[in-house]
């Protein structure tokens, strides 16, 4: 990839990063953000890991201590908002890809771990869910949430 190109690539994945960091309030060890662009359909979600246990973006409170943790805002007008953004920011990705002459991924999981300030990223290029009956985006980023929490 050149220079220009992964810069570019790398300020949308860290947008995507911000956005999630923002609705937790910087309070959490690690953020899971899913993307999937596949078949000129873009799905998102992200999911956070807070007080060493998973935990989805509207069941944010069910795992803090009420006594000392100030209560997260999980309005659907907040999910929303950051939901928009990522997609904002996949669209602009496979605009990127195609400016650059590049493949854009089919699949793209984003694991930021907060203390450390570090990002990892797994891409796929192959398709995921297209081609099966039933499954959908949803499906595939319910099963990462699922796998990631039966690792914990």
């Amino acid at each position: 990839m050149s220079k220009v190109f992964e810069d570019k690539f790398s300020e949308l994945q860290a947008d995507m990063v911000s956005i999630c960091l923002e609705y937790v309030e910087n309070r959490a060890d690690a953020i899971y953000i899913y993307c999937s662009f596949e078949e000129k359909t873009i799905s998102c979600d992200f999911f956070y890991c807070i007080n060493g246990k998973i935990v989805e973006r509207h069941k944010l409170n069910d795992v803090i201590d009420g006594t000392k943790d100030v209560q997260y805002d999980t309005s659907s007008e907040r999910q929303s908002g950051v939901l928009d953004i990522i997609i904002e920011d996949i669209e602009k990705m496979g605009k990127l890809c195609e400016e650059y002459d590049r493949d854009m991924p089919t699949e793209i999981k984003l694991i930021y771990n907060v203390a450390n300030n570090s990002l990892r990223a797994d891409y796929r290029y192959d398709i995921v869910y297209s081609n099966h009956p039933e499954k959908t985006a949803d499906d595939i980023s319910m099963e990462w949430f699922e796998e990631v929490k039966s690792n914990m």
